[in-house]
């Protein structure tokens, strides 16, 4: 393969506008630009967790999140390429998978959690939380421009794969969940 990026500048955005991988030109602010910017933004954030998860030991979570950065990547590609097609139905099912397996193990859960109990566990909350704002910035151009593929409920599932990640990375490192706790109601 090639070079795909010759040069790191080229001062083409600095008045606010960027190219899409068709040739157009759209604000930076441009909901397509917003949400390749919360995929991006949450590609980064699983990068972390990826990293804290290899330092711990955890390569068995690692190995079901390592390919989400790739098809992460694919969908950012997507967006901004819109007649490129590179996510499948496949991966959406291979998601699902692993949550099946995994919620198996856990068995149902009684109470909310809060993001907490370890770095690990709050990072794999970030992550879910990321995913959640790149499905809604997705949503929200979808309404706009109408997105093709499976690219919607790829960013859906892997949301829910980042929350069951976060309850068993915990039980793999033997760290208690953090129950939220309501607020007491006033006497009288």
């Amino acid at each position: 393969m090639g070079y795909r990026l010759s040069k790191i500048y080229t001062r083409t955005g600095d008045q606010g506008e960027t190219g899409l991988g068709d040739g157009r030109r759209v604000p930076k602010d441009h909901p397509r630009i917003e949400a390749i910017g919360e995929v991006d933004s949450l590609n980064s954030q699983l990068g972390l967790l990826l990293a804290g998860l290899g330092e711990h030991g955890l390569d068995e979570v690692g190995n079901v999140l390592a390919p989400c950065q790739h098809r992460l990547f694919d969908l950012g590609g997507e967006l901004a390429m819109p007649s490129y097609q590179a996510l499948n139905q496949a991966e959406v099912e291979r998601l699902e998978a692993a949550i099946d397996v995994w919620n198996e193990e856990l068995g149902p859960l009684k109470n909310f959690i809060l993001p907490s109990g370890s770095a690990l566990v709050a990072q794999a909350h970030v992550c879910r939380s990321l995913a959640r704002s790149a499905e809604r910035r997705c949503q929200q151009l979808n309404a706009l421009e109408p997105l093709a593929g499976v690219g919607l409920a790829y960013i859906n599932r892997l949301s829910d794969l980042l929350f069951v990640a976060a309850r068993i990375i915990g039980r793999r490192q033997g760290v208690a969940e953090v129950l939220w706790q309501p607020a007491q109601k006033p006497l009288g």
